[in-house]
């Protein structure tokens, strides 16, 4: 009897372990590269047209950002 309750303890600790370090179930996030774009040209200020752009430059989107108003284009890396 006591060889059984000292066992479910371990495995509960064990379990709580696990739980508190996040080893428990995997979560993948996709992380997602940037680069400046080589074909827009002039000020950013459609994140439709950057997009456009960006997906003939072989990206999955883009993004308009900074003071400078650049096309930045993003893909899943």
């Amino acid at each position: 009897m006591k060889l059984s309750i000292r066992l479910i303890s371990a495995v509960l600790v064990l379990f709580m372990i696990f739980v508190a370090t996040g080893m428990g179930p995997v979560t993948v996030e996709a992380r997602t590269c940037e680069s400046k774009s080589h074909r827009f040209k002039g000020k950013c200020f459609s994140e439709t047209n950057c997009k456009n752009v960006c997906h003939n430059e072989g990206f999955t989107g883009g993004n308009c950002r900074g003071f400078r108003r650049r096309c930045f284009c993003t893909r899943h890396c």
